[in-house]
């Protein structure tokens, strides 16, 4: 069995094919996948899938730096009360400067109190970055203390950054569909880092690995990206599912 630890059946290129999604990704031998939060607007959506398929779809609690404004403060509180829902992780949590720093501040200050949230609800934390690994860095640096665990959703630093995240932590990294394209850095990593330190994923509906890059991702294509793995490092596509499933299971207890 496979597990997806990062999909998004309830975006809304992917939420009316939700279900024959699911099932292809099931014939697939994807027996297990976790969708990720964004935001409130998803929310209902998102925990429908995962109340239709128990024990096989999961769901994160998180506010995505992307959906960070002035008003995050109203996001966290109507986090809250789906802590009774029985998340796996909180996710997916971060920074994101790619389209700019206005909510810099607001980034960072939400990312510190989610930090903080799963450290006293003993959940790990999914992790999104894009051009903000000096910030994030600083920020776990300052939350070494609480003794966080999780993974870093869609990799893309270097080994040295690795590293350094984990003087901080206990993180994994999250391999999906880019791990498949040609002259990806993200290779080297995965050829360098021992198979126990790391989880796959798709980022579905975006990230399509080789042979479907651009076009819509889906949980059925994990294996791909596994077989993927399994060349870098030289090494069986068993060998890769059974061990990154293992440490997936462990990471977000599913059972």
């Amino acid at each position: 069995m496979f597990v997806d630890t990062h999909t998004h059946f309830n975006d809304e290129a992917l939420i009316a094919e939700a279900e024959p999604a699911i099932a292809r990704a099931l014939e697939a031998g994807v027996g297990k996948m976790i969708q990720a939060d964004v935001d409130s607007t998803e929310r209902d959506s998102m925990w429908k899938v995962c109340d239709a398929h128990p024990g096989v779809v999961y769901g994160m609690i998180g506010l995505y730096p992307g959906s960070v404004t002035d008003t995050w403060r109203d996001e966290i509180d109507r986090m809250l009360p789906f802590k009774e829902k029985g998340p796996v992780a909180v996710g997916e949590i971060g920074l994101d400067y790619h389209e700019g720093k206005e909510f810099e501040k607001e980034q960072k200050e939400a990312l510190r109190l989610q930090l903080e949230l799963a450290a006293q609800w003993d959940m790990p934390v999914n992790i999104h970055l894009r051009d903000a690994w000096g910030d994030f860095l600083a920020v776990l640096k300052d939350c070494a203390h609480l003794h966080l665990r999780g993974n870093l959703h869609c990799f893309s630093g270097s080994i040295e950054t690795y590293n350094e995240a984990n003087r901080y932590g206990d993180f994994l990294i999250g391999v999906g569909g880019v791990v498949t394209f040609k002259n990806a850095g993200l290779q080297d990593v995965v050829a360098r880092l021992p198979l126990e330190r790391i989880v796959l994923e798709t980022d579905a509906p975006y990230l399509a690995p080789v042979p479907y890059r651009g076009k819509r991702n889906e949980s059925s294509y994990i294996p791909l990206i596994a077989e993927k793995v399994a060349q870098i490092k030289g090494i069986s596509t068993e060998e890769v599912e059974t061990a990154t499933t293992a440490n997936a299971l462990n990471l977000f207890s599913l059972k």
